[in-house]
């Protein structure tokens, strides 16, 4: 309103504004990303400036296209430094894997791993009793927290630039979990331990992967359909025992 009578001066004044957030993204990008934040810390911090650049948009002042183009390079690079974190934890707590039920000790520490699933929106209710132990092994919850929390911080990041870096990324951190259950229901000759390992691959395949679909599709909004794909190429009930050949 303020320069309606002399759209020269408004045309000047969205150039400054430019030129004002780069280099705000330049502090705010050593801030962040140089200062190797954790992913949690980098994801709240992009979410806030998305916030106030909305601010803007709403009274006229669009910079969105500005902002996102100047920081999609560093979240990109966050983005793929994390998936490979989470990815050799994963490997390292499979290369340890006994395939043994999780005890928690106290009814504390199992209502809080309750807690921490369900707000992760996992139905988890089924898979404990009125003890401490949950009829899953360590890896695979550790490894659904880990994901879960990676899926949340990336929809804080996401751009329309970083649509296939996120999808990416969650399917490669997926694929070392299942390849890692499917080599287990293969090898595996114990009856009891193959009934349990089956049954943690059926919580990832009907329980996570399809939460995890469907917090990317209302993240994003837009289906996630290499998760989808995914999911339909390993269904545990598919696997054969005997086969020396990984479906994955």
């Amino acid at each position: 309103m303020d320069f309606a009578g002399n759209t020269g001066c408004y045309s000047a004044f969205v150039v400054w504004s430019r030129s004002a957030i780069t280099m705000f993204v330049d502090a705010f990008s050593k801030q962040v990303f140089d200062s190797k934040e954790s992913l949690s810390t980098a994801a709240e911090c992009v979410k806030v400036a998305k916030e106030h650049c909305q601010q803007l948009t709403e009274i006229g002042l669009d910079l969105t296209f500005t902002l996102q183009s100047l920081l999609v390079k560093d979240i990109r690079a966050v983005l793929q430094s994390y998936k490979d974190i989470i990815i050799e934890a994963t490997k390292h707590r499979n290369s340890e894997e006994m395939w043994r039920r999780m005890n928690l000790m106290t009814p504390e520490a199992l209502a809080k791993l309750k807690e921490e699933m369900r707000s992760c929106g996992i139905s988890f209710q089924q898979y404990t009793g009125d003890d401490c132990w949950v009829n899953l092994s360590y890896t695979v919850v550790a490894f659904t927290k880990q994901m879960m929390n990676f899926l949340e911080e990336g929809l804080k990041l996401y751009f329309p630039e970083l649509h296939m870096v996120l999808l990416e990324s969650l399917r490669e951190i997926i694929l070392v979990a299942v390849q890692h259950v499917d080599y287990s229901l293969r090898c595996e000759q114990d009856s009891e331990k193959k009934s349990f390992i089956l049954q943690n691959a059926t919580f990832l395949h009907d329980t996570v992967l399809p939460v995890v679909e469907r917090r990317f599709e209302e993240g994003v909004g837009k289906p996630a359909k290499q998760l989808q794909d995914l999911r339909k190429s390993t269904r545990p009930v598919r696997i054969n025992p005997d086969s020396t050949t990984s479906l994955v």
